[in-house]
């Protein structure tokens, strides 16, 4: 089965999920701004979870190519408050 192919450029929704500490938005964020400065609260996205220990928050930012997306990943994965991230 073939992969999707992506065109770079393009908005590209990523999904974070993590602990539903007040900075964990702040923490994303800081490493999205590295990749795209555009991104403000109205490419935020922020639920959560029904019990309320968990985050999960949706950032749309411009994606330029796939090494830039794996980084992107790579980078959140590093975060102390990030769980998950799809």
């Amino acid at each position: 089965m073939k992969r999707p192919v992506i065109e770079f450029p393009c908005d590209y929704p990523i999904k974070i999920i993590g602990d539903a500490d007040p900075f964990f938005v702040e923490e994303i964020l800081t490493v999205m701004v590295k990749y795209d400065e555009s991104i403000g609260p109205d490419k935020v996205n922020k639920r959560s979870s029904r019990k309320g220990n968990y985050h999960a928050v949706t950032v749309r930012f411009r994606a330029t190519g796939e090494q830039q997306l794996k980084q992107v990943f790579e980078d959140l994965k590093r975060c102390e408050l990030v769980k998950m991230v799809l």
